[in-house]
Formats: structure tokens, C-alpha cells, sequence
């Protein structure tokens, strides 16, 4: 903001104004000046190897508060987490037996089918052909009736 004197000296006053400042005409191959051309930077080497640090027992007691609150932070974290990572862990086992129990009951069921086919009688006369095996004659045979009222072996007398 100008002051009032300015003011009236713009606004055409009373006082006469001089000649115009005659403008010097410039030189078109001089280059302009290049900005913060007159700062100069000075590298001082600076000796630091003669002097200790001193210790501060206020920074040590922090340190030690700090290093605190980070492991209670981190036993609440785990005790948070823990659970959902269990539970996490639960379904993944729960599903690896789920699909094994599946595996073992088809291996049981194709078990099952080839023991039927082996002891299927076609499949049986078919190995005593193979092996020469004939059937028994009458006179052979002896069949095992157990008549011991629940006893299981006879004992003679």
C-alpha cells in the first residue's frame, strides 16, 4: 500500500515531474546473470575423531520402556491372533483327513471287489483247473460237526 504522498505524486498533483529516466540501451550478446551467482559454497573439513559421546542414562531408561511396550504389544497381538490362526490351521487338518478318509474308503471298496473276485466259485474252479487240484472223493471228506454244547475243543476220555 502506498503512502499518501506517493499516492498524490501518481494521481497527478501538484508537483512537476521530471524527465523520464532515460533507459541505457542493452547489449544483445551479453548473457544475463545466472540466478544465485554471487552465493559461494566452502567445504570445511571438520575433525570429529577426538571426541566421546556421552552417556545418557535418561535415553537408557527409555530405550528399556520401549523395548517393554513392544513385547506387550506383541504378547497381546499373539494372544488375539492366536485363536483365528488355529482355528485356520483346524480346518486345513480337518479337510486333509476329510480327503483321506475318502481315499481309504475307495481303497477299501476296491479291496472288497477284488476279494470277490477271488473267491468268486468260477474264479475258484478256474485255479484248481490251473493248479491240477480235483474235487475230493466221498471217502475223503470229513466233516466237523460240533456237538459240545459251546464247548469248543472235544476232549477224549
Amino acid at each position: 500500500m502506498a503512502t499518501l504522498p506517493e499516492f498524490l505524486k501518481k494521481a497527478g498533483g501538484s508537483e512537476a515531474r521530471g524527465p523520464a529516466p532515460v533507459r541505457k540501451e542493452r547489449d544483445p550478446f551479453q548473457l544475463r546473470a545466472l540466478p544465485h551467482e554471487d552465493v559461494y559454497f566452502y567445504c570445511k573439513k571438520i575433525d570429529n575423531t577426538r571426541l566421546v559421546r556421552e552417556a545418557d542414562p535418561q535415553a537408557r531408561g527409555a530405550c528399556w520402556s520401549a523395548i517393554g511396550v513392544a513385547f506387550a504389544v506383541l504378547a497381546l497381538l499373539t494372544g488375539v491372533l492366536a485363536p483365528s490362526v488355529a482355528n485356520t490351521v483346524a480346518g486345513y487338518r480337518l479337510e486333509d483327513l476329510r480327503a483321506e478318509e475318502r481315499r481309504l474308503v475307495d481303497e477299501r471298496r476296491g479291496l472288497e471287489l477284488q476279494e470277490a473276485e477271488l473267491l468268486s466259485p468260477a474264479n475258484l474252479d478256474r485255479y484248481a483247473k490251473e493248479r491240477d487240484l480235483t474235487v475230493p472223493s466221498p471217502g475223503q471228506m470229513v466233516r466237523l460237526d460240533g456237538k459240545g454244547e459251546g464247548a469248543v475243543a472235544m476232549v477224549k476220555k
